[in-house]
C-alpha cells in the first residue's frame, strides 16, 4: 500500500458481522461481473488504486462469476462468502464513511441551437491533453488531470466561465444544444444522460474527460453564505434557489471551475431512432450500471470492479423505508468522491432516480469484499 492508504485501516470482520448481509440479494451483480472481467481481458485491466488491489486480484472472483448462475439469493450471497472474505474500512480520524447519490438525467435537446435551445454539451477539444508528472507544469497542482497544449507550451485548460462564454464556439464540438444552463450543470455532475431530440430519437453521452479545474460544490457556496440550511441542502434545494435567483446563476455555477467534455456513445453516434435503454449508461469502468447496485468511488484509492457492501441506517427512502444494505460494485468514480469510505450510489435514469438520487447524504459503513487469494496480505 502507498502512503495515500494511510488515512485509514482495513479491519477484517466476518460475513455474521455484517448488520443486514443476509437479508441482501445479490444475484444481479454476476451478469456486471462478466461485463468487468471482459473489459479486463479482452481490453484493458482496470488501474491500480492506492490500496494496492489490481485487476489480477479480481479476476479469479470474476473467473468464478463467469458461469455460476445464483438459485437464490441465499446462493449468490454464499457465492461470495466462498470466494471472499470482507473487511471494514477504517478511517483513522474516527469519522464515518458517507454516500450520496447520481442518476442519469434526460434531458431535451436539439441537433441544432436556436433561440430555445442555446446551452451545448461539447465533445473533447484536440487541444485538451491528459497530464502526469513528466508534463505537468510546475504551477499547476499535481490534482490537474488535465491541461491545455498550446503554441508550443502546456497550461491550465480554460474553466467553466470561459467556456461558457464562448471560448469553444466555431470550432465544431457541439453534441446537441439544450434550453436551460442549470441543466446543462447538472448533466455535469452527473457525468452522463439520455438526450431526447424533438422526432424521437434518443441517444446518450458520457463522461469524455474535464477541463482539469477542481471540483467545487455549489451546494456548499449555497450552504456558506446562508442561503440554504445545511440540513435542506439537495439537487432538488439548489435548483429551486437557481430558479428564484436567475440573475446569479452564472455567479453560482462558476464557482465550479470544473468542466465537462463528453462523448456519445454508439447508439447516439449511429443516430438510431431509439437506443437500447435497458442497460445503464457506460461510466468510467467501461461496462453498464446497474441501478442500485452500482458505485462509484474514490480511484486513486480503490480499483473499480471490487464488490462493497454498503450499510447506511439512516438512508431509507431508495428501500420502502428500511436500511440501505446492498452489496454494489464500484464501477465509476467522480471528482467530489474523495476518501477511502466515500461513495455514490447509482439510482437509475430518469426523472424518478434524479428525485431518489437529489435527497441521499447519508452516513454510511464501507466493507470491502477482497478475493481470498489477495485478502492475506491484509490482515
Amino acid at each position: 500500500m502507498s502512503d495515500h492508504a494511510a488515512d485509514f485501516v482495513l479491519q477484517a470482520i466476518s460475513f455474521d458481522d455484517l448488520e443486514g448481509w443476509k437479508d441482501d440479494d445479490p444475484s444481479g451483480l454476476f451478469e456486471v461481473m462478466r461485463h468487468c472481467r471482459r473489459q479486463i481481458t479482452d481490453v484493458k485491466p482496470y488501474r491500480t488504486g492506492s490500496l494496492g488491489l489490481s485487476a489480477d486480484d479480481l479476476l479469479p472472483l470474476l473467473a468464478a462469476a463467469k458461469d455460476f448462475a445464483p438459485s437464490s439469493p441465499a446462493s449468490a450471497r454464499a457465492f461470495f462468502e466462498t470466494h471472499c472474505r470482507p473487511f471494514l474500512i477504517r478511517r483513522r480520524d474516527g469519522k464515518s464513511g458517507f454516500v450520496t447519490a447520481f442518476y442519469e438525467p434526460e434531458i431535451e435537446v436539439s441537433e441544432q441551437p436556436d433561440e430555445t435551445f442555446r446551452f451545448p454539451f461539447y465533445r473533447r477539444p484536440d487541444d485538451l491533453i491528459d497530464l502526469d508528472d513528466g508534463n505537468r507544469p510546475a504551477e499547476l497542482d499535481g490534482s490537474y488531470a488535465f491541461g491545455r497544449q498550446h503554441d508550443g507550451r502546456v497550461d491550465a485548460y480554460p474553466d467553466r466561465r470561459a467556456i461558457d462564454q464562448g471560448f469553444l464556439e466555431g470550432r465544431g464540438l457541439e453534441i446537441a444544444w439544450a434550453k436551460s444552463k442549470v441543466d446543462v450543470f447538472f448533466v455535469h455532475v452527473q457525468g452522463a444522460a439520455r438526450l431526447r431530440y424533438s422526432d424521437g430519437r434518443i441517444g446518450r453521452i458520457t463522461y469524455a474527460a474535464k477541463a482539469g479545474h477542481p471540483f467545487s460544490a455549489v451546494g456548499k457556496l449555497l450552504i456558506d453564505r446562508g442561503e440554504i440550511d445545511l440540513a435542506d441542502i439537495s439537487m432538488q434545494t439548489i435548483r429551486a434557489w437557481l430558479a428564484r435567483n436567475p440573475e446569479r446563476v452564472d455567479e453560482i455555477l462558476w464557482h465550479n471551475r470544473s468542466y465537462i467534455f463528453f462523448r456519445e456513445t454508439p447508439s447516439q453516434a449511429s443516430s438510431l431512432r431509439t437506443a437500447d435503454l435497458q442497460d445503464g449508461p457506460i461510466a468510467a469502468a467501461k461496462v453498464p450500471l446497474l441501478a442500485g447496485r452500482s458505485l462509484a468511488v474514490d480511484r486513486m484509492i480503490h480499483t473499480f470492479g471490487f464488490p462493497f457492501f454498503i450499510r447506511a441506517e439512516s438512508l431509507t427512502h431508495l428501500d420502502h423505508g428500511r436500511p440501505f444494505r446492498r452489496l454494489m460494485l464500484a464501477l465509476d468514480t467522480g471528482s467530489a468522491i474523495v476518501g477511502p469510505a466515500r461513495g455514490d450510489i447509482f439510482t437509475g435514469s430518469g426523472d424518478m432516480a434524479g428525485e431518489s438520487a437529489g435527497t441521499v447524504r447519508n452516513d454510511a459503513d464501507f466493507v470491502l469484499l477482497i478475493p481470498k487469494a489477495a485478502a492475506g496480505r491484509f490482515d
